[in-house]
Parts: structure tokens; sequence; C-alpha cells
């Protein structure tokens, strides 16, 4: 007598299910990167404009706190050595620049000291940081 045993099927992994995680997790990673954009400045206040765009190319950033506080990269300067500081930074790299990081309760005379001491260091490329506006329907 002849049995019929059931033939047993190979287990075989499902690649496309495999394919979905993947790029699930590809993309998480892209984001959580461009979420955390390079920024060495402290958290202030930014003004807000409707043309503001992120200029990545400069390697130096500078923030004026609402008290007049100047920090160099999360470093305290005084006014006085803020252009003997970015010399000594600036050597690493000839061509770098600046990432101007003001409140926007800061005095226009302030801001305009820090930006004679940067033209004194001999850095002439300067961006002034601001928010986007938010869209106003």
């Amino acid at each position: 007598m002849k049995l019929d045993l059931p033939t047993t099927r190979k287990v075989r992994i499902e690649m496309l299910p495999l394919i979905d995680i993947v790029f699930l997790l590809l993309v998480f990673f892209i984001y959580a990167m461009l979420s955390m954009a390079v920024h060495r400045s402290l958290p202030v206040q930014l003004p807000t404009s409707s043309s503001a765009e992120i200029d990545k190319t400069a390697h130096l950033s500078i923030t004026v706190r609402a008290d007049g506080s100047i920090f160099v990269d999360k470093e305290s300067v005084s006014l006085e050595t803020l252009d003997r500081v970015l010399i000594e930074r600036a050597e690493h790299s000839p061509e770098s620049g600046v990432l101007l990081f003001a409140d926007r309760s800061v005095s226009y005379q302030h801001l305009f000291s820090v930006l004679d001491r940067i033209q004194k260091a001999g850095i002439s490329q300067v961006s002034l940081q601001a928010e986007a506006e938010p869209d106003v329907p």
C-alpha cells in the first residue's frame, strides 16, 4: 500500500519585506542626520527673514547673546580679544568664513563692534544667520 506523505516545502526568507525595512531604516537615518545640522553656536533668539538660507561653507561660529556676551564655537571670548582668537582659528584654513548668530535684542552698535573685530581679523566672508519667517496665510 502506497502512502501519500505531504511534501515539505522549503523554508525561504521573503525579500520584499526585508527590503522595505532596509529602506525605512535608510530614510530614518537620512532624516536624523539632516535634522542634526552642524551648528556650533549657542541658542539665541534669531531675527526672522523671508529669504533666510543656511550657509554650510563657513568654518567658524560666533554667537552674540542678548546680554552682549560673545562666544566663538561655544568658547567665551571678550570683544577685545575676538580678533586675536579669530586670527588663531583662521590660520588652519585661510578662506574660512564666519557664521554670525546674534540675538535679535542685541544693539546695532554692539553688532557692528563685533563685525569690526571680524574684519580686523582679516575674515571677509560673514554670514548673518536668521530664522525663516513663518508662512502667514
